[in-house]
């Protein structure tokens, strides 16, 4: 009997195993809740894309409402979102880039070919500032407050149906 138990117990395990990773592959990343709604901007000091000398902190984030995205030109759908961001820019809403894990180069090329949303693009070539965001992929756009505290965050790219649906949380926390 106890022979029988021992050749049944791999099955089991396998079973169990597999249970858990089905359950795994069907969450909602984008659903996942961020650890920062709440929560003050991460400090952070780094230069900008455009200007190697000119450096930026968190105070960048105060006293306006501002849209965060979180883009790299080695993203393709990064080059999907491009079209809805810069609707939103046209909206009034102060944007701010943070070019993610790239070569300032390429970030300024990208830029050029997509278009410019931002008012000013954070360089984080190391994904320092991304880290401190949480950020597990690119795009990620979060809303802060004009106080600094983050409002809002979108995991993946913003679809054209989706501009709506950010400006209403703008809206909402302004």
């Amino acid at each position: 009997m106890i022979r029988r138990l021992l050749l049944l117990l791999p099955f089991l395990v396998f079973v169990g195993l597999a249970f858990f990773l089905y359950r795994g592959l069907s969450l909602d990343p984008s659903a996942r809740e961020s650890a920062l709604w709440g929560q003050e901007f991460p400090s952070f000091t780094l230069s900008t894309l455009e200007e190697p000398g000119a450096e930026v902190d968190e105070s960048l984030l105060r006293g306006r409402m501002s849209l965060v995205n979180v883009w790299a030109s080695w993203c393709p759908t990064c080059k999907e979102e491009m079209p809805q961001l810069l609707a939103l820019s046209e909206r009034g809403v102060q944007m701010v880039g943070i070019n993610y894990k790239d070569a300032r180069d390429l970030g300024r090329q990208f830029l050029e070919e997509f278009g410019k949303p931002f008012e000013v693009n954070i360089f984080d070539p190391a994904g320092d500032l991304g880290f401190e965001l949480g950020v597990y992929g690119v795009p990620e756009t979060f809303l802060v407050d004009a106080n600094g505290i983050v409002r809002y965050k979108h995991v993946g790219y913003i679809t054209p149906a989706q501009v709506d649906e950010v400006m209403a949380e703008v809206e909402k926390w302004h």
